[in-house]
């Protein structure tokens, strides 16, 4: 049988923490800044700081340790992502809680980069894809249980509480990675230049595009939605989160058979789930106004969102074969400089007195279609 690995859950396991210490800081902005004497806006920095770390880290860390074995180096960054938690519940003020955070994101891109590379080559023959996916299962939890989770216990105990039981999460993934993975080695070590080269090719930076325009393109109405759901749908607080939990669901079953069909059709995966993204996105422009329909839609667009994310980082994976970690985690990075794009349209439209917050799905599928004509440029040149 072509079961997976049991290591991959140790790699899914330190994904969970890693994408929740990405995630939890936003349900708790108000008592942060309350707690150091800060403002909202500076506290919302603590977000955008952590993301511009992740985009950074990426080639900083990746060449600094590109010669240690991929094991040693995934223990490496789950110590420090363990230490960096530690670092933000001990902070004693607003500098040193985004200094730890820029520690845990230096952290972020780089294991999920060398994690996808080590759950490819563990997989049963033909099974790539679905490995990835089982390692970005973790972060899908992230955002369904993780960040309210975590957002529960701040707003319950205290805002340092979530960023002791993450550090605890990592502790365990780390003793799990250390008896569970075996040693996988570096078999031949790009060199820096080399690695830097993979820019060069049109497949590698179209496939970091697609990942832009195609996470941006979700992210122009995730950041907005509560306010979404409340003002235009007329949903309380808690049909919010039961909605939220529902759009959790929908990524939870997208990874799952985006990853099965990208085993057997990768681009023609990565078009159609973008295409029905881009639909669905458009649709909800319509169906924000009356809650069954919204919720239809939300589901969808959180199945496609995530049916997309496996196919994205199998296809630049095989375009940057002599390089995959250091191109893997560019796709990370680009995947957060999708968050931040989407997050800064989005911010844009509902500033704009011409326009409203219904404006945002329109706009959103927008950014999608980018997404679609670089993936059908891709498709041409291959």
């Amino acid at each position: 049988m072509n079961r997976m690995p049991i290591a991959l859950w140790a790699l899914t396991l330190a994904s969970f923490g890693i994408g929740t210490t990405e995630l939890v800081p936003m349900g708790l902005l108000p008592t942060i800044a309350e707690d150091l004497k800060v403002s909202l806006f500076a506290a919302g920095l603590l977000i955008t700081g952590y993301a511009l770390g992740v985009v950074i880290g990426v080639p900083f860390v990746s060449v600094i340790f590109s010669r240690i074995s991929r094991k040693n180096l995934l223990l490496l960054l789950v110590g420090g992502f363990a230490i960096g938690n530690l670092l933000c519940a001990w902070a004693p003020n607003y500098t040193f809680l985004m200094i730890a955070r820029v520690i845990c994101a230096f952290m972020h891109g780089t294991f999920f980069g060398e994690s996808y590379v080590v759950a490819a080559k563990l997989a049963p023959s033909g099974k790539q894809t679905s490995a990835l996916a089982l390692v970005s299962l973790g972060l899908t939890l992230s955002t369904v249980l993780g960040a309210p989770l975590g957002t529960y216990l701040g707003l319950a105990y205290n805002w340092r509480m979530p960023f002791y039981v993450i550090a605890g999460i990592g502790v365990i993934a780390f003793m799990a990675i250390a008896l569970l993975l075996p040693g996988v080695k570096q078999e031949q070590v790009a060199s820096l230049r080399k690695q830097f080269g993979v820019l060069r090719r049109p497949q590698v930076l179209l496939a970091l595009m697609m990942t832009v325009f195609g996470i941006g393109g979700v992210f122009t109405v995730l950041t907005y939605i509560t306010p979404m759901l409340e003002q235009i749908t007329g949903v309380s607080s808690h049909g919010v989160s039961a909605i939220l939990l529902i759009y959790g669901i929908g990524t939870l079953v997208g990874n799952i058979v985006g990853a099965k069909l990208a085993d057997r059709w990768l681009l023609p995966t990565l078009l159609g789930a973008l295409i029905v993204l881009a639909v669905v996105l458009t649709s909800l422009t319509f169906t924000i106004h009356n809650p069954i329909a919204a919720i239809i839609t939300i589901f969808i667009w959180g199945g496609s969102a995530f049916a997309s994310i496996p196919p994205l980082q199998m296809h630049i994976l095989e375009k940057a074969s002599d390089a995959p970690q250091f191109a893997s985690g560019l796709n990370v990075a680009a995947f957060n400089m999708g968050n931040a794009l989407g997050a800064f349209l989005g911010g844009i439209v509902i500033e704009n007195p011409s326009l409203h917050l219904s404006a945002l799905p329109w706009v959103a599928a927008l950014v999608t279609f980018v997404g679609v004509f670089l993936t059908l440029v891709s498709l041409r040149i291959d």
